[in-house]
């Protein structure tokens, strides 16, 4: 008897973007169409994981950096906060892809083998990505910019920067693996205060300054500032794509959700 791949199945598809998988290849394509930014293949992207409709226009701005890479990228390390479900460290799924519309998106079981066996911050929990969007709502934009690149999944919880870092460490110096961190910045302030603490947030990004990024600043914190420490660490830059807020893309101005698109670079080896 053939096994069965062990796929989480999507949780958020026709709430958070389109369930039909013509409307979404087509959602997808032309944000990342739309998109004006330009540059070289980053080392890692920062970038947004609202429902499509308020955030898929800065995503887009991220991802049209990795449009055409397909050859050039073997692996992506894809971190994002928990919300639904606590975790201590940074969380990988048992499962072997995780399914969208679009097909299912393969996980890299040896790069989850090897965060496994180097890091003591990393365990396996289903129960945290069952219901999570925060990387799910990437993988359509993947899917469509890079094909079926294997993913690693990671939610990553009350971790330590190091302990993040720990594990970008990993890959860092693979040309081929892309990072990228999921993560909004402000919540319901209104338009202009929201405008002012996402510039200031903004300015820590690009300084690679994580001492200046608290968890209020966004809601990916954890998983970001780990990726700032081994940025800076590396002496890699880092670039604002896109800073734009709900109230610039489809809802009201009085509580609007701050999103941010930044590219970093690799820096030196180790």
């Amino acid at each position: 008897m053939t096994r069965r791949m062990l796929v989480r199945p999507p949780a958020v598809a026709g709430r958070f973007y389109p369930a039909d998988p013509v409307r979404l290849a087509a959602a997808v394509d032309d944000y990342v169409a739309a998109a004006t930014t330009a540059g070289a293949l980053p080392k890692a992207l920062v970038v947004p994981h609202a429902g499509y409709v308020y955030s898929g226009p800065v995503a887009g701005s991220g991802y049209r950096l990795l449009r055409g890479a397909a050859d050039r990228v073997t692996r992506v390390v894809l971190l994002g906060p928990a919300h639904y479900v606590a975790v201590r460290g940074l969380a990988v799924s048992s499962a072997e892809g995780f399914e969208t519309p679009l097909g299912v998106v393969p996980v890299d079981a040896a790069a989850r083998d090897e965060a496994l066996a180097r890091s003591s911050w990393v365990e396996v929990d289903d129960r945290v990505h069952a219901p999570e969007h925060s990387l799910e709502v990437h993988l359509p934009f993947l899917q469509r910019v890079l094909g079926g690149v294997p993913v690693l999944p990671l939610v990553v919880g009350g971790a330590p920067d190091a302990a993040t870092a720990e594990v970008l460490e990993l890959w860092w110096d693979d040309p081929a693996t892309v990072v990228i961190v999921s993560s909004d910045l402000s919540h319901y302030e209104s338009y202009e205060v929201a405008r002012s603490r996402d510039e200031r947030t903004a300015a820590a990004v690009v300084a690679l300054d994580a001492d200046h990024l608290s968890d209020h600043d966004a809601c990916g914190a954890y998983p970001l500032r780990g990726l700032l420490r081994i940025a800076a660490a590396r002496g890699a830059t880092a670039q604002l794509l896109d800073l734009r807020s709900s109230g610039d893309t489809a809802g009201p101005r009085d509580r609007v959700v701050g999103y941010g698109a930044f590219a970093v670079g690799a820096g030196r080896a180790a």
